[in-house]
């Protein structure tokens, strides 16, 4: 009986972080790219956190670049430019 109980918490225990590692890399991280190392890429997400993620694909980032990761894909996040206001045409013979 000692045996079969020993067994069983043993399973569970096993397929507890069998389960808990396949949860922790479905996550998603956002960030700036700081540091890229063949297909690992270490972020800096807003809370000030680094994060190291192993991608899929790291051509076309680089240091600075604003990125979404989930699931070993690399997504660059568009920044908007801001538009300098257009000069107003200056109006003759006022």
């Amino acid at each position: 009986m000692r045996k079969a109980v020993a067994l069983l918490v043993a399973f569970v225990f096993v397929f507890g972080v069998a389960f808990a590692s396949f949860a922790a890399e479905a996550k998603e991280v956002k960030g700036t790219v700081t540091k890229i190392e063949g297909n690992k890429v270490t972020v800096k997400q807003a809370d000030g956190k680094e994060v190291t993620v192993e991608v899929k694909d790291a051509k076309g980032i680089k240091v600075g670049d604003k990125v979404t990761i989930k699931d070993g894909v690399v997504k660059k996040e568009e920044t908007k430019k801001e538009e300098k206001p257009k000069k107003k045409k200056a109006v003759e013979g006022c």
